[in-house]
């Protein structure tokens, strides 16, 4: 049987007061108890310690013993076992020890029973509760249950405030269920008692911007302004990112001025919006402008907007820039990351930069301590590949391994590519084996390159057997792996199973692009002539797909080819006023046979 053990000495000093001597024990008292309950669990000899030393059950004591470290398997079995007794009921603060007990030793089961028996008891559940209720179940990733738990509470023990709703909005829009925000904030609106917010609005129109319900969400914010809510700066920025998105620039732009003869001072935010879609809509001087603008305005750029404006002069080919500006982040106080590092390395290959220049970079960006990442290597690998060292890209991809990386199959593509480009057909096969063996698959880019390059070095039956690999591994082909596998079924002089594979590519739904029919005109040109070359063109300029240069050069080689000059000659006038150039080597023999036929004025194309 228990035995409480004497920790108080009788002989305490007697200058001590009764009521500090009193607060004292307590305090021992307590510690004795949480000492026991860590020793013995809960069992008989708790519930005998608890007489013993006289603790009161009460919402104070089981919220103090909630607060402790002891096992939770122990606080869970001491509440059901408080629970129970005659003159005491959990209220909502007891509820609320527990669930916040249970949430952080990730025990979602428990939880929903604990808040079920929360709902059943006769507690009171104030606003705050509700919405701490929904937080905690959102978090758990319990979305429906917590749509559940607001309309019981909601009919049975508690009106939800704009607060609560607002809390239920974020959740659902968090968690993707965007229809279902719509429903609540029209019931929000009959409440009667509950008025929309800035945080309603912005939730709102956040959400309508992710639909792609631009007009809905426009409503929303002149409702925001015509009951006299500012707008928010996140609202604003949440508008001019859908109207960049939509390709509406003037709009973006006339929020943008519009927030600020609101004095609704832009923030990085709002202004990385505003860059990153000046840039995607080509407008980089605008962006750069802009860029300037935020400084003069006190708004400090952070590294996140700094990015992106690198990434878009980095894809204008403004590569002088892209340093210039990299130069600018350390007096701005703004730390490269990794991000930005593999914008530089690809600025610097794009940029046909010396290979040890990259290298520099690379080195550097190990020694500042920023780790790199997958992408970092991928850009590498591929890089080094298209400036022909596929050495030093198969050294990297060894030194991904070793840093246990996952296979990347987009560096295995540009290496694989780069092989067999190089007619190192074996070591590319090799490659395409290493990466199926380590992932147990490969993507549908990767089977179109062996595809593309057995076909061009004449093993057409294996690229057919890679085809059919494909499917069977529910790969689905997309149209560079049709094209490739039509590109060399025509190579091989196939043009019928090309023309089956086409019509098949079209029925199992893969769209064609212009290179499917480039590879088909091709196709019969060579083995139909001129003629049916000259009857497929005909057809491509009626339909979407409208011949381009390549084409044009198909079907005057085919001309060319069988003497038939005059066909070409017009064929040239018309390439002329479509702004297309001659393939050279056709056009030198076209000219020696029956001399220059540019002197003559371009005709209109009927």
């Amino acid at each position: 049987m228990f035995r409480l053990p004497n920790l108080i000495d009788a002989s305490s000093s007697t200058s001590t007061s009764r009521g500090a001597f009193r607060n004292s024990s307590s305090r021992l008292l307590d510690q004795r108890f949480l000492r026991i309950l860590k020793i013995f669990k809960w069992g008989p000899d708790a519930e005998k310690a608890l007489e013993v030393l006289m603790l009161k059950v009460d919402h104070r004591l089981v919220r103090e013993v909630l607060k402790t470290d002891v096992e939770i398997g122990v606080k869970i079995q001491f509440f059901r076992w408080a629970g129970k007794r005659k003159k005491f009921e959990h209220d909502c603060s007891t509820f609320m020890a527990m669930l916040h007990c249970l949430e952080q030793e990730g025990l979602v089961g428990e939880m929903w029973r604990t808040i079920q028996d929360m709902v059943k008891s006769d507690c009171i559940v104030t606003p705050p509760v509700l919405s701490e209720l929904i937080r905690v179940l959102c978090k758990a990733k319990m979305v429906n249950k917590a749509c559940t738990i607001f309309y019981q509470i909601k009919a049975r023990k508690c009106r939800p405030t704009s607060s609560v709703y607002n809390t239920m909005i974020l959740m659902l829009m968090q968690e993707g269920h965007h229809e279902k925000v719509h429903e609540l904030y029209s019931e929000m609106c009959d409440d009667g008692n509950c008025f929309p917010d800035s945080v309603t609005y912005s939730a709102l129109i956040s959400t309508f911007c992710k639909l792609g319900r631009g007009d809905s969400a426009t409503r929303l914010f002149e409702e925001m302004k015509e009951n006299k809510m500012q707008p928010t700066p996140k609202i604003y920025t949440t508008l001019i990112a859908m109207f960049f998105h939509s390709k509406n620039a003037d709009k973006a732009l006339g929020l943008f001025h519009e927030m600020k003869k609101l004095c609704c001072k832009p923030n990085v935010f709002t202004y990385t919006e505003l860059i990153k879609g000046l840039g995607k809509m080509g407008r980089v001087q605008d962006a750069y402008h802009y860029f300037l603008e935020m400084q003069k305005e006190n708004c400090k750029p952070d590294t996140v907007l700094f990015n992106n404006l690198l990434n878009i002069l980095s894809k204008a080919g403004r590569f002088d820039d892209v340093l210039k500006l990299f130069g600018q982040m350390e007096s701005l106080q703004c730390v490269p990351n990794v991000v930005t590092y593999n914008t530089i390395i690809k600025t610097l290959f794009d940029s046909k930069s010396r290979a040890s220049e990259v290298a520099a970079w690379f080195e550097k960006m190990k020694e500042r301590g920023i780790a790199p990442s997958t992408f970092t290597y991928s850009i590498l690998i591929d890089g080094f590949c298209k400036t022909n060292r596929v050495e030093k890209a198969l050294i990297l991809l060894e030194e991904m391994d070793e840093k246990g990386f996952p296979p990347c199959p987009a560096a295995y593509c540009s290496l694989i590519d780069a092989l067999g480009k190089a007619g190192r057909y074996e070591a590319a096969c090799e490659l395409f084996q290493e990466l199926k063996e380590n992932c147990g698959s490969s993507s549908a880019r990767l089977y179109a390159v062996m595809i593309k390059h057995f076909g061009r070095c004449g093993r057409i039956n294996d690229a057919i057997d890679l085809f059919e690999e494909m499917k069977k591994l529910s790969c689905t082909p997309d149209t560079y792996a049709y094209n490739a596998l039509m590109s060399g079924m025509v190579r091989a002089g196939m043009v019928d199973e090309a023309q089956s594979l086409f019509r098949t590519m079209q029925e199992e739904g893969c769209k064609p692009d212009i290179n499917s029919h480039n590879i088909i005109l091709n196709g019969l040109a060579k083995v139909g002539g001129p003629k049916l070359a000259m009857e497929m063109l005909k057809n491509m300029k009626q339909s979407e797909y409208k011949p381009d240069a390549v084409s044009y050069n198909t079907v005057l080689g085919s001309l060319s080819h069988a003497g038939m000059f005059e066909e070409a000659a017009k064929l040239m006038k018309e390439m002329s006023v479509m702004g297309f150039e001659y393939d050279a080597i056709t056009y030198s023999s076209i000219l020696e046979a029956i001399g220059k036929v540019d002197d003559e004025p371009a005709e209109s194309v009927r």
